[in-house]
């Protein structure tokens, strides 16, 4: 369980260090890796991670702050990382101490140096709260708090001038170099002949890993002895010119500035020009951002280039898409050549333009088959779309663009539960802009409303909407209005006027049906079938769901359609229709795992609970239960947008109870609220639950849905068609490949079709 990236290249060496970082860790709860930029901080504490996640029941999680500019968002960083929602109001500090302190987890916070304080304050927080939590944090300077452990990462072990030849391979630095060589120049090995050379280099480069890996691929244009050679030369400018600094920190510099001088005049350029990007990128936003000084035709060759260089990192995807990224140092490096350029302004409205451009497309395709796709897009470009809406928040002109990028990706925020992060973002960008009338104002009053009252603050939502009314007013836009009217519509649902809303969501829904926009209709229909069923007319509650259950489905949408499945089992089961309510809540939560919309797997499991107490299934009914509280802790729960379905909730909780006894149900309860989202829908759609872990090694080890991937797997699918055929999102199936691999002890997808192919033979037998 958790989020750690898979290495791309091989990890040599660090025997001593890894060590070393495990034993602090079962010591000490807070670790910290320190150096310098280059010196393998990073790699150092994923190899540590990866190695230790089985002694971390509740995952190993990587929250990654080299991107992050806010001090105040943190929290919600973290929060993200280990997939934690957001549905009241609530610090985001205090909703992590809920979450964690009953759980075992170790968080990797990556690249701490520029928000020490802020990290600093939350390690204490949650430290304090939460006493199975380990920290394992990278910066270059300690976090300089009580209890934590400091280890200075050393550079990679060298040889001496005066080491005896025959045996050098076993050094660090030789080992790196020779590895990162022979990828650059298949063939290539240390040998006796040219060990002395390889040596010299190491040490010229202090032993820095980024440094080796950089003079390595030269090897393609150039000998060891040009090489070193050319290092030769730069050493004796270094010592000369470089009193007063470490020496390391200067020889990383020059190594990259010799990188920088070797490329052409178009891959310096280039080089520049990507350290706008934050995160990954692709192709095509490199060859919308960067192509002014590198001819369109020429960018593939010239990003090919730098990738062979080992400036950009090629990645592939979950859906095979390949995406590039830079190292922060190299980063940092190239966007100070850029600013040099005088360009360096331009090219960030050209990144934001693009970015803005994306997320208009999302929201406007958001309804239809490729909104899954939207999705997992959005997700992967979340560093640049902060970046993008960061420069936004620079002047009036650029806040514009600013809030029609957050007023559209209201969708995304909302299944995502990122609700603080667009609060934060509108109000941010509200504030620059300066009050200025538009349309994009009102979307983005609008927005703020919603989110407002989904956050649990009515008195915000209501100012909101009456800021945005009047705007409206004021333009006389009928959409406008009509947006601020849902927006009077979603304050009064969850205050509880169901009359008042009823009145404005149907309002608002004959405008949007007029103008044909599905989206906005779907938002009202959806408010309306609320405030109806709580206003007690339940058939128009029905039609509403029914509508949008038919614009969805013959679109091949997603979200709202999985809604509006809860919402008619809801209906089915008032109605005592039991199998029919089964079967749409069951389709619901299949859509909700497909796109990890946990709101809305949460309701569906939350009325799968009743109907198990009307049958009479009271030890299900008392884990369905926990399951639901469990993701009720991660995510807002349908009373966040409903508040009546708490008194049922409550009534039905206490209904198991005489029938079964307390401990019975609080044993069945306890169970439910250890199931990982992925098992509790496995238990909800076949009345299984995960296997009790004492069981030995057979064919019930796996759960049933982690059965069914581990037979694709054999078959040789990979995970993103494992994730079409089973209609589940290829996170969710990464997810299940990587909780099988730890249940079965194995480390590769080859293991687990041998395991399938003896499992089946032992049945035939």
């Amino acid at each position: 369980m958790g989020n750690l990236p898979h290495e791309l290249t091989s990890f040599v060496g660090r025997r001593r260090e890894i060590a070393e970082v495990r034993r602090l860790l079962s010591v000490s709860r807070l670790v910290t890796l320190t150096g310098i930029g280059g010196v393998g901080k990073t790699r150092l504490a994923l190899r540590v991670a990866a190695d230790s996640g089985r002694a971390f029941d509740d995952g190993v999680w990587l929250v990654g702050l080299g991107e992050l500019h806010d001090p105040g968002a943190v929290g919600d960083a973290v929060s993200s990382a280990v997939d934690l929602r957001e549905g009241r109001d609530a610090a985001p500090e205090t909703l992590l101490v809920e979450y964690l302190a009953a759980r075992k987890p170790l968080l990797v916070l990556d690249n701490c140096e520029h928000l020490v304080e802020p990290v600093a304050d939350l390690a204490v927080t949650l430290l304090r709260a939460c006493p199975e939590l380990r920290i394992l944090a990278t910066s270059r300077e300690p976090l300089g708090i009580g209890g934590e452990a400091v280890l200075r990462v050393p550079p990679l072990t060298m040889p001496e001038p005066t080491a005896a030849g025959g045996g050098l391979g076993h050094y660090e630095a030789v080992s790196l170099f020779a590895e990162r060589a022979a990828m650059a120049v298949p063939g290539f090995a240390v040998t006796e002949n040219n060990q002395d050379v390889v040596a010299a280099i190491c040490r010229r480069l202090d032993g820095l890993p980024l440094a080796i890996e950089l003079a390595a691929v030269r090897l393609r244009v150039m000998s060891l002895e040009q090489i070193l050679q050319r290092l030769t030369d730069r050493f004796g400018v270094l010592t000369s010119d470089s009193r007063g600094a470490p020496a390391r920190q200067h020889t990383l510099q020059w190594c990259i500035d010799w990188s920088h001088e070797l490329c052409t005049p178009a891959e310096r350029a280039m080089w520049g020009r990507l350290a706008v990007f934050s995160g990954g990128f692709d192709l095509d936003a490199v060859e919308a951002v960067c192509t002014d000084t590198v001819a369109e035709d020429e960018v593939v060759d010239v990003v090919g280039s730098l990738i062979d260089k080992s400036i950009l990192i090629r990645e592939a995807d979950t859906a095979g898409a390949v995406r590039y990224r830079m190292l922060e140092t190299l980063r940092d490096y190239g966007t100070e050549r850029l600013q040099e350029t005088g360009e360096f302004g331009s090219l960030l409205r050209r990144h934001r333009n693009w970015y803005e451009h994306m997320v208009l497309r999302a929201e406007s395709d958001w309804i239809s088959s490729r909104q899954v796709a939207w999705i997992g897009c959005l997700d992967a470009e979340q560093p640049n779309i902060r970046a993008a809406l960061q420069f936004c928040l620079t002047g009036p002109r650029e806040a514009d663009a600013g809030l029609r990028m957050a007023a559209a990706l209201y969708p995304y925020w909302r299944v995502r539960g990122r609700l603080r992060e667009g609060m934060r973002w509108l109000a941010q960008l509200l504030a620059v802009q300066g009050g200025t009338p538009s349309v994009g104002r009102i979307k983005a009053l609008h927005v703020l409303s919603v989110l407002s009252g989904l956050h649990g603050d009515p008195e915000a939502s209501a100012l909101y909407a009456e800021r945005g009314g009047a705007l409206a007013g004021q333009l006389g836009d009928r959409t406008a209005t009509a947006l601020m009217a849902e927006a009077v519509g979603h304050h009064a649902l969850i205050t509880r006027d169901s009359v008042t809303a009823c009145e404005h969501f149907e309002s608002s829904l004959a405008v949007f049906r007029t103008d044909g926009n599905l989206l906005y209709m779907i938002w009202s229909l959806f408010g309306l079938a609320l405030a109806s069923h709580a206003d007690g007319n339940r058939i128009r509650s029905e039609e509403c769901h029914q509508e949008i259950l038919t614009i969805t489905e013959s679109r091949g949408e997603s979200i709202y359609r999985g809604w509006a499945l809860w919402g008619l089992g809801m209906g089915a089961w008032e109605r005592g229709e039991h199998s029919r309510a089964k079967d749409l809540l069951t389709r619901g939560l299949q859509l909700a795992l497909s796109v990890d919309d946990r709101a809305s797997a949460a309701g569906c499991l939350e009325v799968l609970t009743w109907i198990a107490v009307d049958e009479g299934a009271l030890q299900r009914a008392a884990k369905l239960m926990g399951s639901t509280e469990a993701l009720a802790q991660t995510v807002g729960s349908p009373y966040t947008i409903y508040p009546n379905l708490r008194v049922l909730r409550d009534r039905f909780e206490q209904k198991p109870r005489p029938a079964i006894g307390d401990r019975a149900v609080e044993t069945e309860f306890r169970h439910g609220l250890g199931m990982r989202f992925e098992d509790a829908v496995d238990y909800a759609l076949d009345a299984k639950g995960p296997p009790n872990t004492s069981v030995e090694p057979g064919p019930t080890i796996l759960t049933r849905r982690e059965q069914q991937v581990a037979e694709l797997v054999a078959e040789g699918l990979t995970n993103r068609a494992i994730a079409a055929k089973l209609v589940i999102s290829q996170r969710t199936a990464q997810g299940h490949v990587e909780h099988i691999l730890s249940k079965l002890g194995f480390t590769s997808r080859t293991q687990i079709a041998a395991w399938i192919v003896a499992q089946t033979q032992g049945r035939q037998s």
